[in-house]
């Protein structure tokens, strides 16, 4: 299970407080917390080191390439707009444990390690802002020259999902709504029954759930099929590449036939992704409550159509940890159900493939005064209720109560 530690960077001083700072990254990992508390910045940091071991292990570049002086700095976490989050003096620890490398930055140099923890999934990275909204109306990347250049991938993943559909998709709320995409025109519809309109025109909700959804399909469908096929479209530097290594393998005359059909195929593995990591910040933006449902029923669904897949997100609604629960408890009772019509009634309440185990969720909460994290304790894999998210519900049904008190002494 990769991991990562964070200490003096950004908002986030002393870091998470248990198991000696090491953060699991589970296969649905949660962020939540106050404004300026880092929710983001441990989700680019993830999105970022997660690149760093995808390059390596691919022969992208080699480990000195990545441990040049400031080359974090100066160049990949300019990706994010997080190169002025050091402080000075330099006392940042970032420390990502992979299963294909160990990644540490520490008094201002990068060093890097082998991990050889395991099979390692080669994964499609997705890091989705909370700006999404805004690609709803630009249709090249290029229009987004001076944006950051996350938003300026998903403008080209959307326009890649809309060339891949070969129907119009439903969405998860309300109901009998449909997306549907015009190739000739490079235009996205929004339609039901009695309107069509672009999605230009569309609501705000519809401009934040739409972006997210058909990249989130597209390319966790796009890995499925790669990881099925066990091909992917190389470029020529690494087709080379591979030929090389491939040919090296093959004249080995120390191996035999069977090591060497191990060795190519690890090889093959290399260059082929099998995972999708899904990085959201605030899925739940300009969504109603039961559309909100919706939309992480079909993240979650497109989450474990792969093993290696995981979804992070960062939040501010308490109704994802609700739904998040509810998905989490469907998924223990699934196995328990033995009767046609008891497994009807569960799906009615959640779709079968978008249920979570309960070893497979994690949920961490931000605290913006004192720079710490901690980790939102469970029971029996439950998010527990006692979050930030449902203590200011609780203050403002306290503030209420004040508000009569003062009533009743009129």
């Amino acid at each position: 299970m990769n991991k990562i530690k964070i200490k003096n960077f950004g908002p986030i001083r002393e870091g998470y407080q248990e198991e000696d700072g090491w953060m699991d990254i589970k296969k649905v990992t949660l962020f939540i917390g106050n404004q300026g508390s880092g929710k983001s910045v441990v989700a680019k940091l993830i999105s970022t080191f997660s690149w760093i071991e995808k390059a390596l292990t691919r022969g992208d570049y080699d480990k000195r390439y990545f441990e040049r002086k400031n080359k974090l700095k100066n160049q990949y976490l300019t990706y994010h707009r997080l190169e002025n989050y050091f402080p000075k003096p330099d006392n940042t620890v970032i420390d990502y444990r992979g299963e294909s490398y160990n990644i540490l930055y520490e008094n201002g140099n990068l060093t890097i390690n082998d991990a050889n923890n395991g099979s390692y999934p080669l994964p499609q990275i997705m890091y989705v802002p909370a700006e999404r909204n805004f690609i709803s109306n630009v249709r090249t990347p290029k229009a987004l020259k001076q944006i950051s250049p996350s938003l300026s991938e998903m403008v080209t993943e959307m326009i890649n999902a809309g060339q891949a559909m070969k129907s119009p998709m439903l969405l998860p709320v309300n109901e009998g709504v449909y997306v549907e995409y015009n190739k000739q025109n490079d235009i996205f519809y929004i339609r039901s029954n009695d309107y069509r309109i672009k999605l230009t025109e569309a609501s705000s909700g519809f401009q934040s759930i739409v972006p997210l959804l058909l990249i989130s399909w597209f390319l966790s469908d796009s890995v499925k099929k790669q990881s099925e096929n066990t091909k992917e479209m190389l470029t020529s530097e690494q087709r080379e590449r591979f030929r090389r290594r491939f040919k090296e393998i093959n004249d080995n005359a120390d191996l035999t036939d069977e090591l060497k059909r191990i060795a190519l195929s690890e090889l093959a593995k290399e260059f082929t992704k099998t995972a999708f990591i899904n990085i959201v910040e605030e899925p739940e933006q300009n969504l109603y409550p039961s559309s909100q449902r919706g939309m992480i029923n079909s993240l979650t669904a497109f989450n474990n159509i792969n093993r290696g897949n995981k979804l992070i997100m960062t939040t501010h609604s308490p109704y994802l940890i609700n739904y998040l629960t509810i998905a989490v408890k469907a998924d223990a009772l699934k196995e328990k159900i033995k009767t046609d019509e008891l497994r009807r009634k569960l799906h009615t309440i959640i779709p079968q493939n978008s249920t979570i185990n309960k070893n497979d969720l994690v949920i961490y909460e931000l605290n913006e005064k004192d720079g710490t994290i901690s980790r939102l304790k469970n029971y029996d894999g439950l998010p527990s209720d006692e979050n930030y998210l449902n203590e200011q519900l609780a203050e403002s049904n306290e503030l209420f109560a004040q508000l009569l008190e003062i009533q009743q002494a009129l």
